[in-house]
């Protein structure tokens, strides 16, 4: 018997769509044990096992190294990441899965192997790379190969996840976003993607705002997730150095200094006046990624 642990992660982070990623310290759990024979999933509620992320996941690494397995029980033992509200549940699955795959196999998987099997599950590796290898990172896929970078986070700051009661779907979240874009609003993001990784790594955190601006996605997503701009206002009041969209959403994420302590007790009391039944969360960022116990 062994288990199974993956962060949180949040995507985007602003200006970088698909590309820019950070694990975060909520984590989910899957047990592994062994049984006679057949495989089960259990508290996973009513989803069947051939469209289980987490054995799909897991089935489709061990095929892909000849390797069969019978006889295992999978239980998600704690279950912290919300589904559909942009902080990586799908990517959760996914790793958790392969990680699972690998300790069957001997671990005969490096980092950089699971990374390049979940990415083509996933699709893109924003969410898969730091549930991978914790952090602050930055991937580039291309030609199934995955390419990526971590990016120093200021020991100073936290994350403040608001998660509501309502979903935002990836696929609803997508097809709000413009197949195209102007040269001005390519050069915006270009920039504050810069700013974003060069203000991180220089502790430079007043530059957080301008640094997560975005005109790729965040614009359109908005429309999605009701009362936002109020929401990210009354942040801003209370002290946040930066307010995104949390992945393609529900969950709205803002940055704040670890001596800003009072800042969670006071957006709880105005979020009980928003609609969504909002539940706020502060978080530091994971640095070790998924792992098994």
């Amino acid at each position: 018997m062994f288990k199974v642990k993956v962060p949180a992660t949040t995507a985007n982070m602003g200006p970088g769509y698909d590309v820019m990623g950070m694990a975060l310290t909520l984590y989910n759990e899957f047990e592994v044990q062994e049984k006679a024979y057949g495989i089960e999933c259990i508290g996973f509620g009513d989803i069947p096992l051939e469209e289980n992320l987490i054995y799909t996941s897991m089935n489709r690494a061990l095929n892909m190294y000849g390797y069969k397995k019978d006889g295992l029980r999978i239980i998600a033992k704690e279950i912290n990441i919300p589904i559909s509200r942009g902080l990586g549940s799908s990517a959760a699955c996914i790793i958790g899965g392969i990680m699972i795959a690998n300790k069957l196999m001997d671990n005969i998987l490096s980092k950089e192997d699971i990374i390049r099997i979940g990415t083509s599950i996933e699709g893109h590796p924003d969410n898969i790379v730091p549930a991978v290898t914790g952090g602050m990172t930055v991937s580039i896929y291309e030609e199934d190969e995955v390419i990526y970078s971590k990016v120093n986070v200021p020991k100073n700051l936290r994350f403040v996840v608001m998660i509501p009661k309502f979903t935002v779907s990836t696929h609803e979240a997508r097809k709000v976003v413009p197949e195209s874009y102007s040269k001005n609003d390519c050069i915006f993001n270009i920039s504050r993607v810069a700013m974003l990784v060069a203000s991180m790594n220089n502790g430079e955190i007043e530059k957080l705002r301008i640094a997560t601006e975005d005109k790729v996605h965040q614009p359109y997503r908005s429309k999605l997730i009701p009362n936002i701009d109020k929401i990210f206002k009354h942040a801003r009041y209370l002290g946040s150095k930066s307010e995104v969209i949390s992945g393609s959403g529900s969950t709205l994420m803002v940055m704040i200094d670890k001596e800003n302590i009072d800042f969670k007790e006071k957006m709880q009391g105005f979020l009980k006046n928003i609609q969504g039944s909002w539940q706020v969360r502060v978080l530091e960022v994971d640095t070790e990624g998924a792992k098994i116990l």
